[in-house]
């Protein structure tokens, strides 16, 4: 873990900090000497490090920047402590519907907001590698994405799947529909399409891909997490990143360059 600042320490309200996720974060930040976890929030709080609350909106610590790793039923009572404090908001959580990710969006005009449907290095240099595929193979190339995750993750697709269709339907002026189910149809696949498909199973931590199927050869760009952590230290550099913002909305590419 870097930070162009190696002095500054950057205090963290960690919403969800008793999940799994917000466990690992905790871990990251007490391993590194710039970051530490001042407080957070969970509806199942737990004895820990530092201050826990029921509601992140109940907080009175001193902070720079919150996390959030925790559920879409979450948002209203962290949107209020965003708002109330004026802090950089790093969203890591997904599954969130239109209305709520409008408000996400409204914060950013007052508050630096980082959004990302994945906090993974490899994720975003994959959607930078299909955007560069797209363009070169669409249309005679059909596109198709695959997203695999474990069996008790309850939104589907996932955010990243859909982070990674809006971003080849970007590289393409938009020109595309996405489907998720084909069962009840009976017509031949659309050429304006990208097929999403989920696969829900085991403890499989999150694989995606993406299949560029061509009438004499077939190509896959893919990315498979093998731990957790990936996304706690890349919300960790998120924070960091976020800490001294201004107001706006944020994403990985931003913390990439």
């Amino acid at each position: 873990m870097t930070t162009d600042d190696t002095n500054r320490t950057t205090k963290i309200f960690l919403n969800g900090c008793c999940g799994h996720m917000g466990r690992v974060i905790a871990g990251i930040c007490a391993s590194i000497p710039n970051a530490v976890i001042v407080a957070g929030a969970d509806i199942r709080p737990q004895e820990s490090d530092f201050h826990v609350y029921e509601s992140p909106d109940m907080c009175t610590d001193e902070f720079d920047v919150i996390i959030d790793f925790s559920n879409p039923s979450a948002l209203n009572p962290l949107l209020s402590l965003a708002q109330r404090t004026g802090k950089p908001l790093v969203m890591c959580t997904t599954g969130f519907s239109g209305d709520q990710r409008n408000r996400i969006l409204a914060l950013s005009e007052t508050n630096a907001v980082f959004l990302s449907g994945n906090m993974s290095l490899g994720i975003n240099v994959l959607i930078d590698l299909v955007q560069k595929a797209a363009k070169v193979l669409y249309p005679d190339f059909d596109i198709e994405i695959i997203e695999q995750h474990h069996n008790r993750k309850v939104d589907a697709p996932s955010g990243t799947a859909l982070m990674i269709a809006d971003e080849i339907n970007q590289a393409e002026d938009g020109i595309f529909e996405y489907e998720y189910d084909r069962h009840t149809k009976r017509t031949p696949r659309k050429k304006q399409s990208i097929g999403i498909h989920s696969i829900r199973g085991g403890n499989i931590v999150g694989e995606h891909s993406v299949l560029f199927a061509g009438p004499e050869e077939t190509i896959t760009v893919s990315h498979s997490a093998n731990t957790r952590d990936v996304f706690a230290r890349g919300a960790v550099k998120a924070a960091l990143f976020l800490a001294d913002k201004k107001p706006g909305l944020y994403s990985m590419k931003d913390l990439l360059k």
